[in-house]
């Protein structure tokens, strides 16, 4: 294979046993019913077309479960839910704003805050719960509980219950978002699991893009249609979900403790940095409120580090990152996200600011960004294969670099020549985007069993705190006014290309110094062999 370079294979001691040989003794819980997926439950997925064999070294099955792409339809309908939710209701603001006339902008905008920082802040407990007590079990819990904070959103009759059951919303949507990749990637032979991240990827882009015209087409009629479109979706995800979704329990029956001080430290810690930087533009960056959520964060976040290098079973297992390429993942994706919310916010402020158009034309002039990313990433599988994980992340990190730098050398002052100024670099960093995420995201399934979704939680944390840092950023780069000039937005077009640049750079660590687990460590759930 053409990445199988010697530094990108792994340390880990080989299952002696031919390809195709199933495990006699796996760790997952098995499924009785007929109908149930594959009955074994990998204890971890190997980076896809790494040539590694599985994280607790299973070799992989040489019978892939037939209904795989059913389970990743599942697990892909739980990510577009979140995503569309996050960007639609952005849109209906207004809408909301007039029919709670009585409320200020600053109130009216904990209906968009307290759905993102809660988000951030439950992603990694609410991962680490769904591997103590089973991704199934939570999966379906967290998309039945999202289905009836739409509801609620949908039926609320005043501000405080539709900012309430947004923060339930949000809660929700953590439990979902880390779950559904770990609970996909195990249907999957290796071959197959770039492709498989990959479209689970294009749907995000979907998500993304078509949430401003979902948003603005259902708010034209009533905002209260963008929740309560979601049950019938979350009533056919759930059915589905408790036909094929596999039976998972704790590695080897293992109950595991569930850490309350630390979660708690950790909740409030995510809690507090989000909220800084999510207010910080109404609040003023240098207001009291805004220093004092960050100072609360770091000292708090600094307790959190204590604590889980001390506590025997914490909430976030520090070895987690001595797999150096999911630490790569991690970082790389939180740099990557700075770029990429950034850089989504620049271009609307160019159209909507110097070029003075419609917010109307604005969306559609970034819609060839998230085309390129949907059909990249659909075909990121086969591009992986061809490269290697490595040289690709390389190439999307430098092509999403690639694309603010067309912009600060051609983007003019009056958009006349949009097509040539702009476009090429929509599609470059599109290009990026389908290449870069499919193969980061793919690292949570270098982690064993029993740390899937806490791995895909911390990932997903890297996406939420870098977009929200990106945001953050740029507004400070541009005077945090509401149309900047083109210098100013040429320095956010610096800052993008840098932190996508790091980005890549993160992408080159891949598969250097792997943490795998050894054959023994299967049927215990014992942390993997650890190498410095």
């Amino acid at each position: 294979m053409p990445d199988a370079a010697p530094d990108a294979v792994p340390d880990a001691v080989r299952d002696p046993a031919p390809d195709g040989a199933r495990d006699p003794a796996p760790d997952a819980v098995r499924d009785p019913a007929p109908d149930a997926a594959p009955d074994t439950v990998p204890d971890a997925v190997a980076a896809p077309g790494s040539g590694a064999t599985s994280a607790a070294g299973a070799a992989p099955s040489s019978a892939p479960d037939p209904r795989r792409w059913l389970i990743l339809a599942v697990a892909s309908a739980a990510q577009f839910l979140a995503v569309l939710d996050m960007i639609a209701v952005n849109i209906a603001f207004p809408a909301i704003g007039a029919d709670f006339r009585s409320a200020s902008t600053a109130e009216l905008s904990w209906v968009l805050n307290a759905y993102t920082i809660v988000l951030a802040a439950l992603l990694v407990p609410a991962g680490r719960l769904a591997d103590a007590i089973g991704g199934r079990r939570s999966f379906l819990t967290g998309i039945a509980l999202f289905g009836l904070a739409s509801v609620a959103c949908g039926a609320a009759p005043d501000l405080g219950t539709l900012i309430a059951a947004r923060v339930v919303q949000g809660a929700a949507a953590a439990v979902l978002v880390p779950t559904s990749l770990s609970l996909a990637l195990p249907a999957f032979p290796e071959r197959e699991r770039a492709t498989a991240v990959g479209v689970w990827t294009a749907v995000s882009a979907v998500a993304a893009s078509s949430g401003p015209v979902a948003g603005g087409l259902l708010a034209a009629s009533d905002w209260r249609w963008i929740f309560l479109i979601n049950p019938p979706v979350v009533l056919m995800a759930w059915a589905a979900g408790l036909r094929l979704l596999p039976r998972t329990g704790p590695v080897g029956g293992e109950r595991r403790r569930l850490d309350p001080l630390g979660t708690l430290l950790v909740l409030l810690g995510t809690g507090s940095l989000t909220t800084a930087c999510v207010e910080a533009a109404d609040w003023g960056y240098g207001a009291p409120a805004t220093v004092g959520f960050l100072a609360a964060g770091l000292v708090v976040g600094a307790l959190a580090v204590a604590h889980v290098r001390r506590h025997p079973d914490p909430v976030v297992d520090p070895a987690l990152f001595r797999t150096r390429a999911f630490t790569a993942a991690a970082l790389g994706l939180l740099s990557y996200f700075l770029a990429y919310a950034a850089s989504l916010l620049a271009a609307t402020l160019l159209f909507t600011g110097a070029w003075g158009w419609s917010p109307a034309r604005a969306g559609l002039a970034v819609t060839p960004w998230p085309l390129t990313v949907l059909v990249v990433s659909m075909l990121s599988g086969r591009v992986i294969r061809a490269l290697g994980e490595r040289a690709t992340a390389v190439v999307g990190g430098v092509c999403f670099a690639a694309g603010p730098v067309w912009w600060l050398f051609l983007a003019g002052g009056d958009g006349a020549h949009y097509a040539v100024e702009f476009i090429p670099g929509l599609v470059l960093t599109g290009i990026g985007a389908g290449l870069y995420q499919p193969v980061m995201f793919a690292a949570a399934g270098l982690l064993p069993a029993r740390q899937l979704s806490l791995g895909s939680g911390v990932l997903m944390m890297s996406r939420q705190g870098g977009s929200a840092l990106g945001v953050a950023a740029l507004v400070v780069i541009t005077g945090g006014v509401a149309r900047p000039g083109l210098d100013a937005l040429r320095a956010g077009w610096v800052f993008t290309a840098v932190t996508a640049a790091v980005a890549a750079v993160a992408g080159a660590a891949l598969g250097m110094g792997v943490r795998t687990g050894s054959r023994e460590n299967r049927g215990s759930g014992a942390d993997p062999v650890r190498h410095h």
